[in-house]
């Protein structure tokens, strides 16, 4: 086996290569920290020389490959462009906008609004009769063809570049449809390619990978196996449709690299990294959070660096938060979802209390060095509980029984919820559930609406205002699901349609509704009372350096559990939250809070929290020091 030393000279002393600047140094940066983190995974075996020649070439290829605006992209550096200044959106193509041609006409209704940040749900080519809402990929080369083509694909990235949004397309790593080529070629029992998934011909050792594994929608169906005729029993741990990719082979590894490169060269500024904690698998374990997905992401995060620089990875992790943690960082993830920040809004919203929400903000909020959180309220899936039990347990909360009693309230089954959520995916076994909705609707908007109640109403406006204050003021990137910032309630329809009658999460993806938005800028609606306020808090965010990246949070203890306190610093900036979460009327005592001259940021006013706060129903101040 050679040395990478070895290998890189062989790679350099080509001179059909047109090197662009900076390549060859990059390749020697960064080249041996791949190999290194892909030895361990792979070096025991005889193919590793002839993978890691294919790695390089590939990684060389790309380089060479790379447009020069994309260049000029990657000298800008990753992780270094957020700020307090960014805010993100995510949409689905053909709900927001009917196809990519389309999304480009309507970059200005984003650029109003303030964002700056991009992700579109994925685009891709997906198997006819549903792909598990785009992830499903049945090729990166293609588009859904009623979205337009992969060059309109590029002409949206180039448009987003234009106008200074990033652009984040998803990588779909964990997966792949089972009508993607590779599992095609499988079917077709092409030399090789069965060894791209895990495919036995009984039910022998499916049973005994069982043992181990959870059921991810149990709803859907039982076991993490799929017959498939002719072929045996796959590993599929989302959908029968999708087939789990096997990393323990560097095929795999080599021929996913290819397909990320591909989507950075077409000009994605972050590759968002679906499932990643589900990535390496070993039978009797849980195969979850298994220590060799950290080398799959350091090599790729390596090679990134020879190819592609400017290219950020985020990474989709729906664990325990100290496992989320744990994929974050320059060398894996710079971004990452705040799965534990968003369920713990929705917590307090709902108890009215803040105890677990400063909790787990006081163990968990800073994100690690090198990375950034991304605060959501809600996604295109579904909310689970996902709260640390310890966390609960600090507070004097049960984790299981307290799960049991949110999924109550959010599907309106508790006594005064004004939630009209649905659940998802109810596991019977442990009485496990998630829970689908919009923002507007889980928030009462729809209860208050079917009531004919305009208090309630007003209640449901505060709690969506709230909730933007709390999102919006936590360091990091804010991200909106389009359609909540005017207000969007659920989409019953979506039973209607056979292809996802089944899915309750479609009633969280409405088709966005541009008449309800055209109303944006009139006060007497719901979506233009919702719409001022959201733009008003990002207008006022982008003017905080103490809500961007680098700062630190610190909580305040309340006396009284309906108040949550914490105050975020920065150099030359400062700013304390306070918010009140129930629907009575609160008053802050001038003990808790600093005594110092301040002004409250949100209407302008001046203010002292040392002398204390008066708060009316959900009210959110943010209080600026004046020195």
């Amino acid at each position: 086996m050679p040395t990478i030393d070895q290998l890189i000279a062989e790679l350099v002393d080509q001179p059909q290569i047109g090197w662009p600047e900076g390549l060859v140094d990059r390749l020697h940066t960064h080249m041996p920290a791949a190999d290194r983190h892909l030895r361990h995974l792979y070096g025991h075996r005889d193919d590793y020389p002839e993978a890691i020649r294919s790695i390089a070439d590939a990684v060389i290829y790309a380089a060479v490959e790379r447009a020069p605006e994309l260049r000029i992209a990657d000298r800008r550096g990753g992780a270094d462009r957020w700020s307090h200044r960014s805010l993100g959106a995510v949409c689905y193509v053909d709900r927001f906008a009917g196809d990519l041609a389309g999304l480009v006409a309507r970059l200005d209704y984003l650029t109003e609004l303030g964002i700056n940040y991009l992700h579109v749900m994925p685009p891709y080519k997906t198997p006819a009769g549903g792909g598990d809402g785009g992830y499903a990929v049945s090729t990166y080369r293609q588009t859904d063809p009623a979205l337009g083509t992969i060059d309109d694909l590029s002409t949206l990235a180039s448009a987003c570049r234009e106008r200074g949004i990033t652009l984040v397309l998803d990588v779909v790593c964990n997966h792949t449809a089972d009508d993607h080529s590779w599992a095609e070629q499988a079917r077709a029992g092409r030399d090789g390619f069965d060894d791209f998934y895990f495919i036995y011909p009984d039910r022998s050792m499916p049973d005994r990978w069982e043992t181990t594994l959870r059921e991810i929608f149990p709803d859907t169906r039982r076991g993490s196996f799929t017959e498939v005729d002719g072929l045996g029993w796959v590993l599929t741990t989302f959908n029968s449709f999708q087939w789990d990719l096997d990393y323990r082979n560097p095929l795999v590894f080599a021929a996913m690299l290819d397909e990320m490169l591909f989507l950075a060269n077409l000009g994605a500024d972050v590759l968002r990294l679906d499932a990643v904690p589900f990535l390496w698998k070993e039978e009797g374990t849980p195969s979850e959070n298994l220590p060799q997905v950290h080398d799959l992401l350091q090599a790729w995060r390596a090679l990134f660096r020879i190819a592609a620089p400017g290219v950020v990875f985020k990474s989709e992790a729906i664990v325990h938060p100290d496992d989320v943690r744990s994929y974050m960082g320059s060398d894996e993830c710079e971004l990452s979802y705040n799965p534990v920040l968003m369920v713990g809004m929705w917590e307090a919203l709902a108890t009215a209390s803040g105890r677990l929400l400063g909790e787990t903000m006081r163990r968990r909020i800073a994100a690690p060095p090198g990375a950034v959180w991304v605060n959501y309220l809600r996604s295109h899936d579904d909310i689970g509980w996902g709260f640390a039990d310890e966390d609960a347990a600090a507070v004097g909360l049960d984790g299981f029984t307290h799960r049991q009693w949110l999924n109550r309230f959010y599907v309106g089954e508790d006594e005064g919820s004004w939630a009209r959520g649905l659940p998802f995916q109810f596991n019977p076994d442990n009485l496990d559930m998630r829970i689908s909705g919009t923002t507007a609707s889980l928030c009462g908007v729809e209860a208050a609406v079917a009531a004919a109640d305009p208090d309630l109403l007003n209640l449901a406006e505060q709690r969506i205002t709230a909730l933007f204050a709390l999102m919006m003021a936590m360091p990091g990137i804010p991200l909106i699901y389009l359609g909540d910032e005017i207000g969007t309630p659920n989409d019953h329809s979506y039973r209607d349609d056979p292809e996802v009658a089944h899915d309750s999460r479609w009633v969280h993806r409405p088709w966005f509704d541009w008449d309800r938005a055209a109303l944006r800028s009139d006060r007497s609606t719901t979506a233009g009372r919702i719409y001022e306020k959201v733009k008003h808090l990002a207008g006022l965010r982008a003017e905080r350096p103490a809500f961007g990246v680098g700062s630190s949070t610190a909580v305040h203890p309340m006396e009284d559990d309906r108040v949550l306190a914490f105050e975020n610093t920065a150099v030359k900036d400062r700013v304390l939250v306070v918010a009140n979460l129930c629907a009575d009327r609160v008053t802050v005592e001038p003990d808790r809070l600093p005594d110092r001259a301040a002004t409250e940021v949100i209407n302008g006013s001046p203010a002292n929290p040392g002398e204390g706060l008066e708060l009316a129903p959900y009210e959110v101040v943010w209080l600026a020091d004046d020195a």
